[in-house]
């Protein structure tokens, strides 16, 4: 479940440039890659709370001063790679604002421990039984 968190749009840091790949003179002239950067240590939409927490989590992806960047060049379109990085950007921070349920301690019940006693008998019958063979 998602929070509800919307990251103000203006906290977000939007720069157009030249994607690169195949494409031919379509790519050489437009600037259709997108980058969005969002700088978490600086935000004044999160709670010390959650910025310790998307600190946290998100370590691998975030640069030396504590900013999230996604990159998209998948379209041709500016407009909708624009899109699809707003998007993105909104995914990652949601998943990693998920915190996972704390883990309730529980014990096997009464039968359950029974059976597993009963099971322990048998075994250990069984392996007697081939111990003593009698008449040896």
């Amino acid at each position: 479940m998602p929070s509800a968190f919307e990251i103000p749009p203006g906290e977000l840091t939007v720069r157009a440039s030249r994607a690169s790949g195949a494409g031919g003179q379509h790519v050489n002239k437009t600037s259709s890659r997108v980058e969005v950067v969002w700088n978490i240590t600086g935000s004044r939409a999160l709670t010390p709370q959650d910025r310790a927490w998307l600190l946290r989590k998100l370590t691998s992806r975030l640069s030396a001063d504590g900013s999230l960047r996604v990159v998209v060049s998948d379209t041709r379109s500016q407009l909708r790679n624009r899109e699809i990085a707003m998007e993105r950007m909104a995914d990652v921070v949601a998943t990693a604002l998920v915190r996972p349920k704390k883990r309730k301690a529980t014990k096997p019940s009464r039968s359950a421990l029974r059976a597993q006693f009963e099971a322990k008998k048998r075994q250990s019958l069984k392996k007697k039984r081939r111990r003593l063979t009698g008449d040896e």
